[in-house]
């Protein structure tokens, strides 16, 4: 019975990842064709590269929509994020930039409003949001996002930061092409898209969790079952109670809360835990 609970519960995670992740691809085509392609406003990352070159070849012979070259672009960044970041991660990404692609060919461009600041904010703040929960279930939009998360684990920094820095060649493709003008807006919707990214995608933040329990082996062993963290186990005991205890300590990223939680649920829903946020780690801590 036990065993069926498990497994009702990953097949229940699994379909909530990918409706997330779908609910991410949408935020994103929503934001691409209601707001910044119809002010010519450029995205973050492979998406304002596949504006710019829509943007392009829109009066040519051959016309590629920015569905179709997002798609193009991100198979070379899915095997570097196969080999780099793992297989799970990179066939949902893939997922995500396949419904990314859908949603903009379904979604007609359309002008919701005439004001380019207004479209340059909540676009990107729709765009920052889809990457933000995508990145939060477990996947990616693909693109800069995969070499973004790449620099971010090398670096146990804020992701937010390097899709800034990263997006720079798009800033300056964009006035050199369309006016300094549009550069300067895409600018707006760059800066807004990497604060609301770091508010919704926290992997970086880390968290101190002290258990109190009488199962401390077992609770050790169905946390090694789901991450790799290491736990200082401390002899503890009951002021009230005088019983013999242990108390766990574990470092973990905010993304590792939810399974720690669900250990605990499933071991010892007695345990007594205290989660406190840590501002600093010296020494080895895994950062994948």
């Amino acid at each position: 019975m036990t065993e069926r609970f498990r497994l009702n519960d990953l097949g229940i995670t699994e379909l909530k990842k990918i409706f997330f992740i779908i609910v991410g691809a949408l935020l994103n085509a929503v934001s691409l064709n209601m707001f910044l392609i119809p002010a010519k406003v450029y995205a973050s990352g492979f998406t304002g590269v596949s504006q710019l070159i829509s943007s392009l070849l829109v009066n040519t012979a051959f016309p590629i929509s920015t569905g179709i070259l997002y798609l193009l672009f991100n198979i070379p960044v899915t095997i570097l994020g196969w080999l780099k970041v793992g297989k799970s991660f990179t066939i949902y990404s893939f997922l995500s930039v396949i419904m990314i692609t859908a949603f903009l060919e379904i979604i007609p461009i359309t002008v919701v409003s005439s004001d380019i600041l207004l479209n340059a904010v909540f676009g990107g703040v729709l765009a920052a949001l889809g990457v933000g929960v995508t990145l939060k279930y477990g996947a990616s939009t693909g693109g800069l996002d995969i070499i973004a998360m790449i620099l971010s684990r090398m670096k146990n920094k804020p992701i937010g930061g390097y899709f800034f820095i990263l997006n720079g060649l798009i800033i300056l493709a964009a006035g050199f092409l369309f006016g300094w003008e549009k550069a300067l807006y895409t600018l707006v919707a760059l800066y807004v898209s990497s604060r609301v990214i770091d508010a919704v995608h926290t992997r970086h933040e880390k968290l101190t969790a002290m258990i109190v329990t009488k199962k401390g082996n077992e609770i050790q062993e169905a946390i090694h079952g789901k991450m790799v963290r290491g736990i200082t186990i401390v002899p503890a005991k009951g002021a009230f109670s005088k019983q013999d205890k242990e108390m766990l300590i574990i470092v973990i990223t905010r993304y590792e809360l939810y399974d720690l939680e669900q250990v605990l649920k499933e071991v010892d829903p007695n345990a007594f835990t205290n989660i406190v946020h840590t501002t600093g780690i010296y020494g080895f801590f895994r950062n994948d």
